[in-house]
């Protein structure tokens, strides 16, 4: 995958890792403009590639009760308007066949979740969009059997394929990263580490998915240092109140702070 191919994508000369940053889901335009604008402010400080993250709606929910999204084309659209007022690109996952064709008439990226990456059908309908795919790595899989699923996206004639890391499962409530994977999935593709979803604690039995917020910039340095070409973390300016994922995501207000560090460290490694 060339990054420079994104469509709108900026800094990259910069010779950083890039980031895919935002909600977990959208809860609606404000909230989105708001996220979005505090994230593009940060990224062009500090020279980083960026695409805005946010999920037009959340299939693989644990209670049926949780939030599913606002509407499929409305949530969309606010992508759209994202990447249309900041000129940046975006990504969203899709879960369904026939959500690849839809979601690429609105995104840049399309994203396949962990728990569907073995779904033949799905990686081809994303593939075949001509869309750049975001594989993440199924927290039940090794990092060598991503290679199967990038090989998915260029036999379908799509060069433009990336895979993400969001931990292994380590019993039924949590989640470890194994970080020897990072350099054998970048054999495959470049390689993105989900530092939010990699602190996920999964299967609580109040339905509601914990996290540990307090080790993002623990896992995320880990990554910067083993030479990952991008960084996912969700962000939200009010985690405790929102409507997905608020348990592990990282409070917007920290963003900026994170991202300086970070900075330093690629820069430092970039040295050796």
């Amino acid at each position: 995958m060339r990054l420079d191919k994104i469509p709108n994508i900026k800094h990259t000369d910069s010779n950083n890792f890039f980031l895919l940053s935002g909600p977990c889901a959208i809860e609606g335009e404000d909230m989105a403009l708001r996220i979005a604008e505090k994230v593009v402010a940060i990224t062009d400080k500090l020279e980083i590639p960026y695409v805005f993250k946010g999920s037009f709606k959340k299939a693989n929910r644990s209670r049926i009760d949780s939030f599913t999204g606002i509407g499929d084309e409305k949530a969309l659209k606010i992508l759209r308007k994202v990447s249309e007022t900041f000129n940046i690109p975006t990504v969203t996952d899709i879960h369904e066949i026939s959500d690849a064709k839809l979601a690429a008439e609105y995104v840049d990226i399309l994203q396949i979740p962990a728990f569907l990456v073995r779904q033949t059908d799905l990686v081809v309908a994303a593939a075949e969009t001509g869309k750049v795919v975001n594989l993440k790595k199924g927290q039940f899989m090794s990092p060598d059997a991503m290679k199967h699923a990038v090989t998915k996206v260029t036999d379908c004639n799509n060069e433009q394929v990336m895979v993400t890391d969001r931990g292994t499962m380590f019993g039924y409530q949590d989640l470890i990263v194994d970080f020897r994977g990072i350099p054998t999935m970048r054999e495959f593709a470049p390689t993105v580490l989900d530092v939010t979803h990699s602190l996920q604690q999964p299967n609580q039995s109040s339905g509601v998915t914990g996290g540990r917020p307090d080790m993002i910039e623990t896992i995320a340095r880990a990554g910067v240092v083993n030479n990952v070409d991008g960084l996912f973390i969700e962000t939200h300016f009010d985690p405790a109140n929102a409507k997905s994922d608020g348990a592990n995501m990282l409070d917007l207000a920290h963003l900026e702070k994170l991202l300086t560090n970070l900075v330093a460290i690629r820069k430092t490694v970039n040295t050796l």
